[in-house]
């Protein structure tokens, strides 16, 4: 009893519980979406800088091949999806609405679509430098929604180690369950790609951290991990925003990462499920980023699924295999309900980061009537960051955002739990998020 009271106590402190609508596609099988005829890959999937493209307008390209280099450090290479031909590149419909740089690629309707078969590289005979640069050139980047580049987690600064590789399966946005999946149907191949990036980080250990509501999950792990591995599954409450690095480091190992500090000061490198089973595919298979499983589900979606989709796959060719929008359909949004982003155009593409499509319906995409600040504090016990929202809100209103600096709205990873929590329906979060945007652009001209 006392080992089953220490693990319910595993979280963090603040946070929120909204309602996690999984039912839907939890316990459906993975499956992978048609190839389609026309693919659009953006240059600029990843934080940092965009990537070059290396082929031009007319040009065949293979499935896998790179079309596009990193465009510096902080940077991934970019590979075709599909056997097919360049048509355009030039400005494209981004996620957000914009028209951003990007590669057209028109599918060869006679390709096999297969992966050239490539051997399996020595990752043991690589060095750290060599297999950062490996990793740099699969595109690998952060799966959870983030897309952060992986080499860059891995480059480590002169004089610091990790002793704890801590992967994040604790998926704790509502709907999505596409990292639950791979736990489940995939476990051999994420404990291979947790085998990899361990050794070479020179870890002690490593920990894979899983909420409670993916029970399946968890028993898959334990299963396939060898008693001579040093990989533990450590279950979790179930809490929202639990997947954030902060909150996964202090549920775990009940330390705080402090401010302007990462987690590897602690010693400790967070990775996605996602992400280091595209590690061990690249090493094991030859295969770069080119695909990721995204979920698809909400009320205005015919038929919920979790589907592998290649990158660059329109959304609206994703919903049409789905069976389409219901008519009361009235948002679709790319990644959770909780951070994801509405769709300006159904013609978005697929990206690195998609984890997750999802269409809500006028019920769920009422907007509530604005009420002023009664300083109640909800906000504030919700932030699982300590800030102060309301006042951070008010600050972005007036656009005083030197002062927003000095009250630490660096640290807010825009979760939404304050928005989530408000009795005034004050879009606290997307007030914050304009802000910091304008901030960036203005940090941008300054440069």
């Amino acid at each position: 009893m006392r080992a089953l009271s220490t693990l319910f106590k595993r979280s963090f402190s603040h946070g929120v519980h909204p309602d996690e609508f999984k039912e839907r596609t939890e316990g459906l099988p993975t499956q992978r979406m048609p190839f389609v005829n026309r693919y659009v890959l953006p240059l600029h999937q990843h934080l940092g800088a965009p990537s070059k493209a290396v082929v031009s307008s007319g040009q065949r390209v293979l499935r896998g091949q790179m079309i596009a280099e990193p465009g510096g450090f902080v940077s991934t290479a970019l590979h075709s999806p599909v056997t097919g031909w360049v048509r355009d590149i030039g400005p494209h419909r981004h996620v957000d609405g914009r028209f951003v740089p990007a590669i057209e690629i028109e599918a060869d309707p006679y390709a096999t679509q297969r992966l050239a078969v490539k051997p399996a590289l020595d990752w043991k005979a690589l060095s750290m430098e060599q297999l950062i640069a490996e990793i740099q050139q699969a595109g690998i980047v952060g799966l959870g929604g983030a897309a952060f580049p992986s080499h860059v987690k891995l480059s480590l600064p002169e004089g610091q180690r990790i002793r704890h590789l801590l992967i994040n399966g604790a998926e704790c946005e509502p709907y999505l369950t596409n990292d639950h999946r791979l736990m489940v149907e995939r476990p051999d191949a994420l404990i291979r790609g947790i085998q990899i990036m361990r050794e070479k980080l020179g870890a002690a250990e490593a920990v894979i951290g899983v909420e409670l509501n993916k029970p399946d999950a968890i028993d898959a792990l334990h299963r396939h991990i060898l008693p001579e591995q040093p990989i533990r599954v450590v279950s979790l409450r179930v809490k929202y925003p639990q997947g954030a690095e902060k909150m996964l480091i202090k549920s775990i190992f009940g330390r705080e990462v402090p401010a302007g500090q990462l987690p590897r000061d602690l010693e400790i490198s967070v990775n996605n499920v996602g992400t280091v089973v595209a590690v061990a595919d690249y090493f094991e298979q030859g295969m770069p980023l080119i695909e990721r499983v995204v979920t698809v589900s909400g009320p205005g979606i015919a038929y919920p699924a979790n589907l592998i989709v290649p990158l660059g796959t329109p959304v609206r060719e994703v919903l049409r295999f789905c069976g389409g929008l219901k008519e009361e359909t009235r948002e679709v949004i790319l990644g959770g309900p909780m951070m994801g982003m509405p769709l300006a155009s159904l013609d978005a593409p697929i990206l690195k980061g998609s984890s997750g499509i999802l269409a809500f319906t006028a019920a769920e995409t009422a907007r509530p009537k604005e009420y002023p600040c009664i300083r109640c504090g909800r906000c504030v016990e919700a932030c699982p960051y300590f800030l102060n929202p309301s006042r951070l809100a008010r600050l972005a209103k007036a656009r005083l955002f030197d002062e927003m600096k000095a009250f630490n709205v660096t640290e807010c990873v825009e979760c939404g739990s304050c928005t989530y929590s408000c009795p005034s329906g004050i879009p606290i979060v997307q007030l914050i998020r304009t802000a910091k945007d304008s901030m960036r652009r203005r940090q941008g001209k300054e440069q």
